[in-house]
This record gives C-alpha cells, sequence and structure tokens, in this order.
C-alpha cells in the first residue's frame, strides 16, 4: 500500500482505514472538481462503449485534493483491478519492467509523484506508454542485445504535485491531463456533511461551515479535522459538535481561525520578524524553521501564497501587508524598531 501521509506525519493505520473509508467511489460521489469530472466521466464512457482501456491520465495539482480518490475511481468505473506504486520506489528501469510486466489486460497503473521518477525509468515508460511494449537490455558492451517484451494494454494514471517537472515526451504521452483546484467552502462543507454521516458525528450547519473554514481549500484536511472533532466529542461523551466544540477541538490541535497550524505560522513569523518580510530564499527559510524545503515548498506555501500571506519574487519569498496584521504587527517599520527611535 502507498502511504500518501504529509511529510512527517507518523504512521497511524487505523487513521489510514477510516481515510480509505472516507474516500467515494464514483464520479457521482465525487464532490467538487465539476469540470474535471465530466472530462473523465466522458473519456470513462467512450473507452466502456469501445471496449478498450481508458486513455492514460494525468492528474496535477497540490496534495490531498483528490488525485488518488480519482483514481481509485477510474479502476472502480472500469471495473478493473487498480495496481499501486510511487515515483520515488521507481528508481531503476528494471523496478518499472517488473511493474509494467506483472500487469493484467485492462488493469489501472497509478503513480503517485511520477515525476520523481528515475530518468531510466521514464525513458522505458514512453514506449510503454505508447505501444504497450518494452525493451530489455541483455548483457554488456558490445555483446549487449535488446529483447521487446510485449505489455498487456493498461491505463496509466498519474499523480504529481509539479508538472513542471515532467519532461515534455512523458506528458505528451497521457491523453488526458487534468489540473485540480482548491475547493470553495461550500464544497468543503458537503464534504464534511458526508464523511460526518460516515463517521456518526452530528454537526449543525455552523459547525461544518466552521471546519470548511479551517480546511485550506482541502478536503484531506477537512476530513482530518473532523476526525479530531470526533475524538473531542467521544472524549467528553458528546455525539454532536456545536460551534463552541469544534473551536475547543481545533484550538487544541493549534488550527487558527483561517486553518493556519503551527508550522505555518512559524514560516510566517520567521519571515516577518526573523528576515523583516524577505526576500529570503526557501532553502533559508526551511532551515529557520527546522523542516524540509519541499515540504515548505509543497505542503505550507501553496496556500499562504493563495490567501495573499506570502509572495514570490525572483529574489525569494516576502511577506505580504496580511501576514504582518495577521501576526499582529502593524508595520514592517514595528519589525525593524524603528518606531522606537
Amino acid at each position: 500500500m502507498v502511504d500518501f501521509r504529509e511529510a512527517g506525519e507518523p504512521v497511524d493505520e487505523t487513521e489510514l482505514a477510516i481515510e480509505g473509508a472516507l474516500r467515494p467511489t464514483s464520479l457521482a460521489e465525487f464532490v467538487g472538481q465539476q469540470k474535471v469530472r465530466g472530462q473523465m466521466q466522458l473519456l470513462l464512457d467512450a473507452a466502456r462503449i469501445q471496449q478498450r482501456p481508458a486513455d492514460h491520465i494525468l492528474l496535477s495539482g497540490p496534495p490531498g485534493l483528490g488525485k488518488t480518490t480519482l483514481a481509485m475511481i477510474v479502476a472502480h468505473e472500469s471495473g478493473r483491478p487498480l495496481r499501486l506504486s510511487s515515483g520515488p520506489a521507481i528508481q531503476h528501469a528494471g523496478d518499472l519492467a517488473a511493474l509494467l510486466s506483472s500487469l493484467t489486460p485492462g488493469e489501472v497503473l497509478f503513480i503517485d509523484e511520477v515525476h520523481r521518477m528515475a530518468r531510466s525509468a521514464e525513458e522505458m515508460l514512453y514506449l510503454a506508454m505508447e505501444d504497450f511494449r518494452i525493451d530489455i537490455m541483455v548483457g554488456k558492451g558490445a555483446g549487449a542485445t535488446s529483447i521487446p517484451l510485449d505489455l498487456a494494454p493498461f491505463t496509466l494514471v498519474g499523480a504529481t504535485t509539479r508538472s513542471g517537472l515532467l519532461p515534455n515526451p512523458l506528458r505528451d504521452r497521457f491523453g488526458f491531463t487534468a489540473h485540480l483546484e482548491f475547493y470553495e467552502p461550500e464544497e468543503l462543507e458537503r464534504v464534511i456533511e458526508r464523511s460526518a454521516v460516515m463517521l456518526g458525528v452530528s454537526l449543525p450547519p455552523a459547525a461544518r461551515a466552521e471546519i470548511a473554514r479551517r480546511s485550506r481549500g482541502t478536503p484531506r484536511i477537512a476530513n482530518r479535522l473532523l476526525r479530531r472533532v470526533r475524538d473531542y466529542l467521544v472524549v467528553h461523551g458528546r455525539t454532536g459538535a456545536d460551534i463552541e466544540a469544534v473551536d475547543a477541538a481545533l484550538d487544541l490541535y493549534d488550527v487558527d481561525a483561517i486553518g493556519l497550524d503551527r508550522l505555518d505560522r512559524a514560516v510566517l513569523d520567521a519571515l516577518v520578524r526573523r528576515f523583516r518580510g524577505g526576500p529570503v530564499g526557501l532553502g533559508t527559510l526551511a532551515v529557520a524553521v527546522g523542516e524540509e524545503a519541499d515540504t515548505i515548498e509543497s505542503v505550507v506555501e501553496p496556500y499562504l501564497v493563495r490567501i495573499g500571506f506570502m509572495g514570490r519574487t525572483p529574489r525569494g519569498r516576502i511577506a505580504m501587508p496580511e501576514a504582518y496584521a495577521h501576526l499582529g504587527v502593524p508595520s514592517v517599520d514595528s519589525v525593524l524598531g524603528f518606531d522606537d527611535l
């Protein structure tokens, strides 16, 4: 099973099982991404009518928006088995050859973070996606020979959080490319309403709206916060949550009124106070908060940029006026100490 946790998050098999149970199993159940759902439905219906595997699909967008869930839906609605893998696990052409040669006809292969595959594996994947065959080199040096190996027709669903890192030859071999957008609060409320029913939690509209407001436009985070609210209710012997219970539960986990957590606030605080609003390089900022640069770039930064708290410039990251206001710092001058002069 592929691990789709956020960076640094500990393994919890129960939580992973619950997260899997909350995933919709059809496009009709999938909330949000209306345009992408319509495009995928057409693609799957056409493949079913023509009795062929669906075209290869590339899903891009920030973490937690439903790329893995959509891959599972592709397999479910096609009536085909699903094979899960990830780019970092495919570091040699032999790894990919073993994976591809074991696929059954029509099987759906999901590769998460496909942009992180080894270059030799990417080059092998070109031929596999286009002609459903691979060439295996046998021997070394002048005596090496290439043996073609036919593959069963399959559908590749690739997911990436950084589509710009995909080489053009690989991107061009996907028959359909979709970019998933952040969710609106109303869409997240529908996600939370569905998940609350499955978890047996009673939530009035105001409580659903409050969780949605703190979910950063991301269904995965919405479901995670809902589970923390559920835990709070269980401990306090309650079956339903009002707005006060939601506030108490999420405040306990350091999720503030607009969804910023401890790491988000640490990044903003370092940017505003330690680096005087920037510009500062991503690597320097990551060292300052004791986190990996990839985590800052893929998990923290997209939301801060989206809500207007951080800007990206050729010289580095900068803090926007809204960040100063959120931290209670009235001006850049006050950070520099000019107000005391």
